[in-house]
């Protein structure tokens, strides 16, 4: 029997999986272990949703961002104004962590995650690729190498929501293959990182593709500085820090009339973050400023600028402006057990381009360019019992839709609004 294609990476895991749990043979029970070993874990997710509203979003409804704007039909009815239900269990995840032996004094580890979200809407269960990375750890520094969360998604720091969706678009959301090095001192630690792109991708002429980034040549370039103390006996945790990242763009490599063009976009963008967490709740809250913010599943990107821009003798060039923007949110939970409950609250600002844009609407490649500000509010509640979790939570986004002037800052906005009801059952493993 042929196995679909897609099957074929889990089942790699579980016969390594295998091979490495298994018992000894006879005889062998005496030989030097080989310091390799491997344990699996993951959970069976399943997500039940209402809409009030048809939405902007990924995997058919789950990855929800924000409410879609109005569609109006000849008698002025809101086509959009429609609601929606799906169940899906596409989050379902398999992991693996693995350890070796030390090598050049360091300790060594690796970790493999997978998950059935797929690539695309079309590629729905597909079993994708999350993380791959591989790690060297010393005394008092770390290099990992591989696939993993991008450094402005903070593991130490990010929204606890029971959506997929994580705080996203308020909270940065990606991963991407990259190289990471941490030094630490004491309670601090500072991490470079050089990353490229693969499924989180910046937006262009040719659509989303990792290809702008590539032809710069130059990977997207991270810096963090974060202060962590932690105290187990007291279940206590402070977390801050701070971080700029530098992402250079080459959306072109010919002008429409054949010549060639390196014109690129170069875009900023600093975050601080706090974590606070006392036996009985956790307070969490961050700060992203930024432009081009795209690729981190957030608003903005850039557009090109309305002057026309000659290089040398080369007809129709190009030159960009990125668009930027504030985006905020905080949450609160309490740490009981059985039960948890938690508060999320988000807010992000439009505040357009530097350089006055194109007044074509082709020539601008972001995400919601005709949005000036979104908010979400969002409650939630959790039973934990043994290795299963049951969790409820509401979900209220609203998004104001209106016409961008000549610098991208959209004008005269109406605020349009989804509910999302999410009832979400796991099962730890």
């Amino acid at each position: 029997m042929r196995l679909p294609k897609t099957f074929a990476p889990a089942i790699a895991i579980l016969l390594a999986a295998a091979a490495v749990a298994a018992p000894p043979l006879a005889g062998q029970a005496d030989k030097p272990a080989s310091g390799f070993g491997i344990s699996l874990s993951g959970y069976v997710k399943t997500d039940i949703f209402y809409d009030s509203r048809q939405t902007v979003n990924f995997r058919e409804g789950h990855f929800l961002l924000f409410p879609k704007e109005p569609s109006l039909d000849p008698l002025g009815r809101d086509i959009n104004a429609k609601s929606s239900f799906n169940i899906l269990s596409i989050q379902t995840r398999l992991a693996g962590k693995i350890t070796g032996p030390d090598v050049l004094g360091a300790k060594t580890s690796a970790y493999i995650e997978a998950e059935f979200f797929g690539t695309s809407d079309a590629d729905l269960n597909g079993f994708r690729l999350r993380h791959a990375y591989l790690t060297l750890k010393w005394t008092r520094s770390e290099l990992m190498v591989g696939q993993f969360w991008h450094p402005m998604f903070v593991t130490d720091c990010y929204p606890d929501v029971v959506s997929f969706n994580t705080g996203a678009p308020f909270q940065p959301f990606n991963r991407s293959p990259q190289v990471r090095f941490t030094q630490t001192f004491g309670r601090w630690s500072v991490s470079a990182t050089a990353l490229a792109q693969r499924d989180f991708v910046s937006n262009g002429p040719q659509g989303a593709s990792a290809a702008y980034l590539r032809n710069a040549a130059l990977p997207e370039l991270n810096l963090k500085l974060q202060y962590a103390k932690a105290n187990g006996a007291e279940k206590t945790e402070t977390v801050a820090g701070a971080e700029a990242d530098f992402l250079k763009l080459v959306p072109r490599l010919a002008t429409a009339s054949g010549y060639k063009t390196d014109e690129s976009v170069r875009s900023l963008a600093g975050m601080a973050y706090l974590k606070v967490r006392r036996p009985g709740w956790t307070f969490k809250a961050e700060g992203v400023y930024g432009s081009n913010l795209y690729h981190l599943t957030m608003q903005g990107g850039y557009a090109v600028r309305d002057e026309v821009v000659l290089a040398g003798d080369v007809p129709d060039a190009w030159a960009y402006s990125p668009t930027s923007g504030l985006s905020l949110w905080s949450e609160v939970q309490t740490n009981g057990a059985p039960w948890q409950a938690g508060l999320f609250g988000g807010y992000f600002r439009n505040f357009g381009a530097r350089f006055a844009l194109a007044p074509v609407a082709a020539e601008v490649f972001s995400r919601g360019p005709n949005i000036a500000d979104l908010y979400r509010v969002s409650p939630r509640l959790l039973y934990n019992v043994g290795k299963m979790r049951f969790a409820a939570e509401a979900e209220l986004t609203g998004a104001a839709y209106g016409t961008p002037d000549a610098f991208g800052r959209v004008r005269g906005a109406k605020t349009v609004t989804n509910l999302r009801l999410l009832l979400a059952a796991y099962y730890f493993f």
